[in-house]
């Protein structure tokens, strides 16, 4: 047993330790809670990369070389051709149900223009609501009709008495040599996975602390809590932070294992660089939490408040549209959160392989956001020991 006088950050430790172990509340929001979100996440995105998509095809020409166009759109990764559809009116019906992304339009005398020298308008249309499935189908189908048409062109060529070679030349005088640096397969999971998995941690982290400290002033225990830490609201928070500090670090690591070894994304930094500021987030989310109990003394208000602010994270990150790119206003906006910063340091170590000094600026942000915090632990304390912020929810 431990001496509330003589240990009063070990007393405080021990109390919501029991907390954590005997209410399901607290077990959900620190063990059952992220896991399954980490599991929901990596089910959503086990495909990595979208696969089969279908596509309308329509051939009113019918001959060998309109078929050849079909089956090597239909070989390439991202489409699934549905060769059943009569005419354009029929497919577009079908695009509008939400049964094809795409239409591919093989006009009548097809064959006949290419044979004669001339050429032949393919065309293709896009449903470009998702632009990321529409993007990734019309690269895959424009490089099928690219590859189709050198080859058309080759054998026209060599016909004519030309050399492969000097063909080739012809058809391709320029070469290029693409190389992809830092997400090779284009898969999902190298950008949206890594980046939503810790996204479910601060989420939890937030929501996590602010529901602790939160539940002391809703139930009007916090004069015990601070009896308990001999009135020191610094040894308080301290004892009841420290816990929840420990446990998402730990489901932190189980993120890692998760990111690294089971999905693969590449490690080519410092992870020790990785490690603190995975530490300097969480700790940075838990002190606004502190923030939002302290100025908003409602713990109904701080949850939703709170679960606002770590989703509106992943939006102003940059992930999916680049911070420069961004209105100023916007550009501002993305910097009044953690996340933004971790994942600058995330990526310069895992993907990019950048110099561990690269991760360290990054870092200073952190403290800024524990700043805020600590500013409100005063206004806390006062929070804590008002009656009329007690019942609140």
């Amino acid at each position: 047993m431990f001496k509330t006088k003589k240990h009063p950050f070990l007393n405080v430790a021990h109390r919501e330790l029991l907390h954590i172990s005997t209410h399901w509340p607290y077990l959900f929001i620190t063990f059952v809670g992220p896991l399954l979100a980490f599991y929901l996440v990596m089910w959503i995105f086990s495909g990595s990369v979208p696969r089969d998509l279908p596509v309308a095809v329509v051939d009113l020409d019918h001959t060998a070389m309109s078929r050849q166009i079909v089956r090597m759109t239909d070989a390439t990764p991202i489409a699934s051709v549905n060769r059943s559809f009569t005419s354009l009116q029929e497919a577009r019906v079908a695009m509008e149900k939400g049964k094809a992304d795409a239409i591919l339009d093989i006009p009548n005398g097809t064959e006949k223009d290419i044979l004669r020298g001339g050429s032949s308008n393919v065309a293709l249309y896009l449903n470009n609501a998702n632009v990321l499935k529409g993007g990734l189908l019309n690269s895959g189908i424009k490089k099928a009709l690219s590859t189709f048409s050198a080859g058309v062109k080759l054998q026209l060529k060599m016909k004519a008495g030309a050399t492969q070679s000097q063909t080739m030349q012809q058809i391709q005088p320029v070469m290029l040599r693409s190389e992809v640096l830092f997400n090779p397969f284009i898969s999902y999971s190298y950008f949206l996975t890594s980046s939503l998995l810790p996204v479910m941690l601060i989420v939890f982290t937030l929501m996590g602390t602010t529901f602790a400290i939160g539940t002391e002033m809703q139930q009007g225990t916090g004069p015990q809590w601070l009896e308990m830490a001999d009135n020191n609201i610094f040894v308080a928070l301290a004892g009841k932070i420290v816990p929840y500090t420990v446990i998402y670090f730990c489901v932190a690591m189980v993120m890692n294992v998760i990111l690294f070894y089971s999905l693969g994304v590449p490690l080519r930094g410092n992870l020790h660089i990785l490690l603190i500021a995975e530490l300097l987030m969480i700790v940075s989310y838990q002190f606004l939490a502190i923030f939002l109990i302290g100025l908003f003394g409602n713990l109904r208000l701080g949850l939703s408040l709170g679960g606002a602010y770590t989703m509106m994270a992943l939006t102003f990150s940059g992930l999916t549209y680049p911070i420069f790119g961004m209105p100023a206003v916007a550009q501002a906006l993305a910097h009044i959160f953690p996340f933004t910063f971790w994942l600058k340091i995330f990526i310069s170590q895992s993907l990019r392989g950048e110099p561990a000094a690269n991760g360290l600026l990054p870092m200073l942000a952190f403290w800024l956001f524990m700043a805020l915090g600590a500013l409100y632990i005063p206004r806390l304390k006062y929070v804590l020991l008002t009656r009329k912020f007690w019942g609140k929810i």
